[in-house]
């Protein structure tokens, strides 16, 4: 019984620490939880000048800076990097563990798109000839890829469409406010209005864009592979 019991008080002390590792818990007024569902967890960060975030853990993720930021991260062993990253730009992250302090002296956003289970086959193939990178090489441009993501930047000028194209199950950053409509294969559209660090889980789809605003817009997506 004396084993069980600290069998038990092992497991209940490792399940509290890995708890208390999640940005979510130990920076809630910094991080909250925009969306989640069995493939993703996408966090927003709101940064303060200098703000400090305790030792915390993320799995692999891709992060967009909505607005620029210059950070120091501090490894469990004590070792320091620095980091800083141009507003709307998206970067890769493998899984890791640190505490980080803002150097950039003022106020920021972050998205972060945590990676958790691997989608199917089904959710992530799609043909060469229905590729957004391929057939609207334009408006369509890969950020950076592995085996987990391609990144695509995505920019519309007012009134501009593509062609009909699919996506894979993704995640949609926006960075701008304004309007679309996406027209289906069967010729049905949809309206959609975007805003400023809205984020947007996306299934696996085939459509045809076109930006119906009097601005140009800008996106980033994160297609799961």
């Amino acid at each position: 019984m004396r084993s069980a019991s600290i069998l038990f008080a092992f497991f209940g002390l490792a399940a509290a620490t890995a708890s208390a590792q999640d940005p979510v818990k130990v920076a809630s007024k910094q991080c909250k939880v925009a969306f989640e569902n069995e493939y993703v967890r996408v966090l927003h960060w709101t940064l303060s000048p200098g703000g400090k975030v305790p030792m915390h853990e993320h799995p692999a993720l891709v992060s967009v800076s909505l607005s620029g930021a210059k950070t120091r991260f501090t490894a469990p062993d004590g070792k320091t990097t620095e980091s800083e990253s141009g507003a709307r730009q998206a970067t890769w992250s493998e899984p890791e563990t640190h505490s980080s302090e803002d150097l950039s002296g003022k106020p920021g956003e972050v998205i972060q798109v945590e990676l958790k289970k691997k989608p199917t086959p089904a959710m992530t193939t799609i043909a060469a000839s229905e590729d957004s990178v391929k057939v609207d090489p334009k408006h369509y441009k890969v950020e950076f890829q592995n085996d987990r993501v391609r990144v695509l930047r995505i920019r519309y000028a007012p009134n501009e469409k593509s062609v009909m194209h699919v996506h894979p199950a993704n995640v949609a950053v926006f960075f701008d406010q304004g309007k679309a409509t996406f027209t289906l294969p069967d010729g049905k559209t949809i309206a959609a209005d975007t805003k400023p660090g809205q984020v947007q889980w996306g299934d696996k789809e085939k459509h045809l864009p076109q930006n119906t605003g009097a601005k140009p817009f800008e996106l980033i997506l994160v297609e799961l592979r």
